[in-house]
């Protein structure tokens, strides 16, 4: 597994991955040096790059994610909400048959392993709140910001 750091707007991300794929993103509270980035990480470096700088909505890689099968299902259902949309935990899970099943989804979520590939930071609560993120809240935040297509100036 070939691992890879990369400066972001919000932190040190650790990419690892290899020749089956991209197998985790994270965010690191710790400063780490950048290095060298390795070819097999090399598009996903430059994906990370462009969705920073605001030229990229989607990504374009091949996901190796280390899971069971209903959390591969749930993250899969995760890449079907788009960019600068937000969805409910309680309608991910009717969207995966099951409104029963929320606190699983919700749980599934928490253990995605791609940060921002596969965009767990996009479910909110069923009241508009924005709740748990492995990445930090604020960090929740900021993603949710970057990508709304109204951009608020600060007014003070």
């Amino acid at each position: 597994m070939e691992v890879a750091y990369i400066q972001t707007p919000i932190g040190i991300a650790e990419l690892k991955g290899d020749e089956n794929g991209l197998a985790s993103v994270s965010v690191l509270d710790i400063n780490k040096p950048i290095g060298t980035i390795p070819d097999v990480l090399k598009s996903a470096a430059k994906q990370f790059q462009e969705y920073f700088e605001g030229t990229r909505t989607e990504f374009d890689l091949k996901l190796n994610p280390e899971g069971t099968d209903f959390q591969k299902k749930v993250w899969e259902a995760l890449q079907e909400i788009p960019f600068g949309k937000t969805i409910s935990y309680l309608d991910l899970s009717k969207q995966l048959g099951d409104v029963k099943a929320i606190r699983a989804v919700a749980s599934a979520n928490g253990k995605n392993p791609l940060w921002i590939v596969v965009p767990c930071h996009r479910v909110i609560g069923t009241n508009g709140d924005l709740t748990g993120y492995a990445g930090g809240l604020h960090r929740k935040k900021w993603l949710l910001e970057h990508e709304s297509p109204v951009k608020q100036t600060a007014l003070f």
